[in-house]
Order: structure tokens, then C-alpha cells, then sequence
């Protein structure tokens, strides 16, 4: 019997499936937006809406249950600023999957998963960020060395 049982097995065990839903739930928290199979992401919503509830209800107690289950206080603390004024006036469906076509190796159906309302700027701005340091590090290095070639001379 099935009593008890919410959820698909994904053929794991519920470590792997638990650590799974967990790094896809932070995923989709942090860039707003994720391309998942179709049966992963219609299983990952009822996560996602559970997180952005106990964003809404705040307190204490419901962000320490947040950050067991994203490990990242980082994501912790947009879901509980950004996500929750966001969302204070919907009442559930905080996602949207829809169907993006077939996987080239195995055919799997796909789809993106992604917040309603979302913004469209969150996915990749990490990578923006990093990349911009990164050039203003070059140039930074650039200049100093013209500087020392000037001295230099």
C-alpha cells in the first residue's frame, strides 16, 4: 500500500531524491528560472510554493526550516526579502512550468520551470557580476603595469 507516499521516486534513493530537490529548489529561487524534464519540474513546484510560504509567514522558526532544506543562506535571505514582498498578495501558484521539447540524447520531454512575476534580469547575474570584476580586475592589472613600464623607463 501506498499509504503516506506524496511523491515520485525518480528511481533514487531518498537521500539522492531529497539532495536533488533541495539544489533544484535553491536553482530555481536563485535564477528564477530552470530547464528540468517535465516530471521533475511538476514535482519541484510543490517544493518551490512550500518555500515561498514560509518566506511569506517569516519569523524565526520557519527561516531556520528554509535553510535546513537549501543549505544556502544566501538564497535564504532572498526568499525571505525579495521573494516574500513579492509574493505577500498571491495566495499560492508561485510557479509556472511550461512544456520546451525533447532532449537530444534520450528524448526526455522538457521543460522550463519558472517564478511568476519573475524578474528577468535574476537569471545569470551572478556570472554577469563575476565576468565584470573580472574585466575591471584586468584592467586594474593593465593600468598598474603601464604605470610600471612608465616608472621603469
Amino acid at each position: 500500500m501506498r499509504h503516506g507516499v506524496k511523491h515520485r521516486k525518480f528511481n533514487m534513493d531518498t537521500n539522492a531524491r531529497k539532495a536533488l530537490f533541495s539544489n533544484l529548489t535553491a536553482a530555481v529561487l536563485t535564477h528564477e528560472q530552470i530547464k528540468v524534464t517535465v516530471q521533475r519540474a511538476k514535482e519541484l513546484r510543490t517544493f518551490v510554493d512550500n518555500m515561498i510560504t514560509l518566506g511569506k509567514k517569516g519569523g524565526l522558526a520557519n527561516r531556520r526550516q528554509a535553510l535546513s532544506f537549501l543549505r544556502d543562506n544566501e538564497v535564504v535571505s532572498k526568499l525571505f526579502s525579495t521573494l516574500a514582498e513579492r509574493y505577500k498578495e498571491r495566495n499560492g501558484g508561485y510557479t509556472r512550468v511550461l512544456k520546451a521539447g525533447f532532449r537530444y540524447g534520450d528524448a526526455a520531454d522538457m521543460a522550463i520551470i519558472e517564478l511568476v512575476d519573475r524578474d528577468v534580469n535574476a537569471k545569470g547575474a551572478k556570472d554577469l557580476a563575476r565576468v565584470a570584476a573580472e574585466k575591471a580586475a584586468a584592467a586594474e592589472a593593465a593600468k598598474a603595469e603601464a604605470g610600471n613600464t612608465e616608472a621603469s623607463k
